[in-house]
């Protein structure tokens, strides 16, 4: 099959959505499938670089990208929207020139892949694949009681962009265009006008790298030694974390927290951590190149994510490679990725924010006084992670599309 890539978000050795972009791109060329991929130009280096240290054959990168002037642009959030979807009307134009010279049998729009921001590929008017989305998860309404006014606003606001997205013609236009839809999470196929939900499919589109995963779980010098590994914004919970640990702090002294990663809402964690007691507990790593990232894995006991609305959850399978047992919410792609035994979901569903902070706290606690309930999490967590590899994420995924694609052809025929 020859496919057309578009992955904004495309970079080898990162994680999230740059490593979901480079992996879809290279595991469909290793199954033998002629790739070219349209990426922003700031990828280039990185991509040029791991594919002269391992060419992959089949696989072509085009770059595109917008003025120098407009780049300040995407690293605020205000204008951020606005460069993105900019972004994708260009890409749809240097796809439109490939497409005058080359004829490919599938399109296919990966990231990043949020059903609200339109992608223009179904204009070209070869198959068009679109996902895995995500994005129609919310926070549970109880729960949003926790956040500073600012930070409701904030989510208000995003909600009605979700209730108005399928009003804007050119979101409406990708959701008819498109043959196949993979969405993450349950919240996101409901938030799929019932006209669509017809040809959507459920997949997570996430994986692993073979390589990184742990051949046994590793000695833990402190079962009360907590990690959190994600940006520092206020709809990834680590607030509720906090509160939890206070709480523990109190039945277990020794017990430490560990925060990887920044954001802009990284005061206000801090300034809650220290009104809480805790900050001589909590240490603050700040954002880590990948390598140190993997070391501090092996340090903890166990992941606590308590992520209020994550449509993907990629650093919940890397905390399974590592051996590691998760803690999260019952919501969203977390929930979606945990498998059973490998961790504890917390309930949300018509529960208060000190419910959850309790429960939180008490799972915490549960991993903290029972090695061996932890050292059986920790050896079905490797288990999961190696059932979960990216060529055979990927291999499954194009499987799909294949099927999707033979019987839209029988259909037109």
């Amino acid at each position: 099959m020859k496919v057309l890539l578009s992955a904004y978000a495309c970079e080898p050795g990162k994680g999230s959505e740059p490593g979901v972009g480079w992996h879809w791109a290279t595991e469909l060329a290793k199954l033998g499938h002629e790739v070219d991929v349209i990426t922003r130009a700031n990828n280039e280096p990185a991509i040029s670089k791991a594919m002269e240290a391992a060419p992959i054959a089949g696989l072509r990168f085009h770059y595109y990208d917008l003025p120098a002037w407009s780049m300040g642009w995407k690293q605020g959030r205000k204008n951020y929207h606005l460069y993105y979807s900019l972004w994708q009307r260009g890409a749809y134009r240097a796809a439109r020139k490939l497409t005058r010279n080359a004829r490919f049998d599938v399109v296919h729009h990966v990231t990043f892949a949020i059903y609200r921001q339109p992608s223009f590929m179904g204009r070209l008017g070869l198959p068009f694949v679109l996902g895995p989305v995500g994005g129609g998860e919310r926070i549970p309404p109880l729960l949003r009681s926790s956040l500073p006014a600012k930070r409701r606003r904030t989510e208000s606001l995003r909600e009605f962009v979700n209730r108005v997205a399928y009003w804007n013609p050119s979101v409406r236009a990708m959701l008819r265009q498109s043959f196949l839809i993979f969405y993450r999470t349950e919240e996101t196929y409901l938030s799929l006008p019932p006209s669509y939900r017809e040809k959507a499919r459920p997949y997570l589109g996430i994986g692993l790298e073979p390589q990184i995963i742990r051949h046994e779980p590793s000695a833990v010098s402190n079962g009360a030694g907590f990690l959190y590994a994600g940006s520092l914004i206020y709809w990834k919970g680590l607030h509720l974390a906090l509160k939890a640990f206070a709480q523990l702090k109190n039945k277990k002294p020794d017990a430490t927290l560990t925060v990887m990663g920044s954001g802009e809402d990284e005061q206000w964690l801090k300034g809650l951590a220290t009104g809480l007691g805790v900050a001589d507990s909590v240490s603050w790593l700040g954002k880590l190149p990948q390598s140190e990232v993997w070391a501090q894995y092996s340090r903890h006991a166990a992941f606590v994510y308590p992520s209020m609305h994550d449509s993907g959850g990629l650093v919940v399978f890397e905390s399974l490679s590592q051996a590691l047992p998760v803690i999260c919410l019952d919501t969203g792609g977390p929930a979606t990725i945990l498998p059973e035994g490998c961790g504890i979901k917390v309930p949300v569903k018509n529960r208060t924010e000190k419910q959850v902070v309790d429960d939180l706290a008490a799972s915490m606690l549960l991993i903290a006084e029972n090695p061996e309930t932890r050292a059986e999490m920790a050896r079905r967590a490797l288990e999961a992670a190696r059932a979960h590899l990216w060529k055979d994420v990927v291999a499954d995924g194009y499987r799909a599309v294949a099927d999707a694609l033979g019987a839209l052809q029988t259909k037109t025929v």
